[in-house]
């Protein structure tokens, strides 16, 4: 029998289980905090000390992914609200129309509907934080580039990569940034200015990598790496298949969203808003949307219920790794463990301090594939670890962003992402190859804007 990848609540109550058991191992000990000028509580740099052990019982194992729920309710519901509120999104057909009015617009231009499309995914995974949600168009896109003379696999990396791209380097991601800078307590979607900069670097460099493929399979159709299964594809496809553009009803959708991406910039920036005024906000966007395509109080619901579920599991892996924290942080081993990086990053060389960080988060990318679930268990530890070595939180926020987006379109264990190479007809292993020189430029990219972020003090 096959081999599979465990899931990711097994892995985690896994950690759960190793952390209850290195409260029998481990030293406990503790820091000092004091509230810095920011109102936070830190670890008071060389305060720290033994404490009596408080070792974890059998029953506190279970009783931590409660208490951990509880813990990160506030995130857990906001994750729900926004979700939902983007069910109701997703329920008008607004992005499908999208598409399509992009497709009719570029007649005659096919060259230019790669970035002009890559970047309107990558605004949406890095404003909506768009994922999973942008995988059915990829059924729209892939008979949409064999039409237009490129092939399946550019199709894909349309919507994937440029998707990626996107939430890799997100500006106001509130799934990623949101949900890592409430946990690291700093202002939401504060520190824009860089993001917006890496943002265009990253997508950029995306889509010069698409097009340049793009343009060598239009000249030679025979060097695509899909072109057998593109034949198949192009026997079946249908001459007459249309691309419908927006409607008046999905126009005005359309402006309600860019109204709440304008109230939400100017909220965070201006007004100090957080959590829970955010998703406020999104609750009263997907509600006004619903309204103006006139869908009915039951389809809202029904619509909203949805845009919940496709989170449930993002939303629970939040509060099952916060379990983590709680039984190192009953069992007082916690700060050992901040004492044990501290030291372990701090004999690097200063400017290596936030490089080793983003390592670390690279790791756990691909064995946490929720970028929710990844902000749960590593920032609560990152963070504080940060304000030790004199990394700042938000470069800390930085390195996590990227150590977690990069690896979403390269890593087998994204879920989303093999659902979307199976829809487009290409194998994971002629992706992974195509993509291999991409990937290992992001992580490079990466490195250098973190570097920077540490070098100017980032906040």
């Amino acid at each position: 029998m096959a081999s599979r990848v465990p899931h990711v609540f097994v892995i985690l109550f896994s950690v759960i289980l190793l952390a209850a058991i290195a409260t029998y191992v481990v030293t406990p000990g503790e820091y000092d905090r004091a509230e810095d000028a920011n109102g936070r509580m830190i670890a008071v740099d060389g305060s720290y000390h033994p404490v009596e052990a408080d070792r974890a019982g059998f029953m506190d194992v279970f009783q931590a992914v409660y208490t951990g729920m509880t813990g990160a309710a506030d995130i857990i519901f906001y994750i729900f609200i926004v979700g939902g509120s983007f069910g109701i999104l997703r329920s008008t057909n607004v992005i499908e129309g999208a598409v399509g009015s992009i497709s009719k617009r570029m007649a005659g231009r096919e060259k230019l509907i790669i970035p002009v499309l890559m970047v309107f995914f990558a605004l949406g995974g890095a404003m909506l934080g768009l994922a999973e949600e942008t995988i059915p168009y990829i059924t729209i896109l892939v008979p949409l580039m064999l039409r237009l003379g490129f092939d399946s696999m550019t199709g894909a990396a349309v919507v994937l990569l440029g998707t990626s791209a996107g939430f890799a380097s997100a500006f106001m991601n509130p799934f990623t940034v949101g949900v890592a800078q409430g946990i690291a307590q700093i202002p939401v979607f504060s520190g824009m200015g860089l993001r917006l900069i890496m943002w265009v670097v990253f997508v950029g460099v995306s889509i010069w990598f698409v097009m340049r493929y793009a343009d060598k399979v239009k000249k030679d159709p025979q060097s695509s790496i899909t072109y057998d299964s593109d034949l198949t594809r192009k026997e079946k496809q249908s001459p007459t298949e249309q691309f419908v553009g927006l409607t008046g009803r999905q126009k005005l959708v359309l402006t309600i969203l860019l109204a709440t991406l304008v109230v939400l910039a100017i909220g965070v920036s201006k007004l100090g808003w957080y959590l829970t005024e955010i998703a406020g906000l999104f609750l009263l966007m997907g509600v006004l949307m619903g309204i103006v395509s006139k869908l009915s109080l039951n389809d809202i619901a029904e619509a909203f219920i949805e845009g919940c579920r496709t989170l449930v599991m993002g939303a629970l892996v939040v509060g099952v790794a916060r379990g983590i924290l709680v039984v190192l942080q009953d069992g007082k081993i916690m700060d050992t463990i901040l004492y044990g990086l501290a030291n372990a990053v701090g004999s690097l060389p200063t400017s290596l301090t936030a490089i080793g960080m983003y390592f670390v988060q690279c790791l756990i990318s691909y064995i946490i594939p929720s970028g929710s679930g990844q902000a749960a268990v590593t920032m609560p530890i990152m963070a504080p670890l940060g304000d030790l070595v004199g990394v700042t939180r938000q470069t800390a926020v930085l390195a996590f962003q990227l150590g977690d987006g990069i690896s979403n379109i390269f890593t087998p264990t994204s879920g989303y992402f093999m659902a979307g190479l199976a829809l487009a007809g290409v194998s994971w292993v002629k992706w992974a190859k195509w993509l291999l020189p991409l990937i290992i430029c992001h992580y490079i990219l990466g490195a250098v804007f973190v570097t920077i972020a540490h070098l100017i003090g980032y906040q």
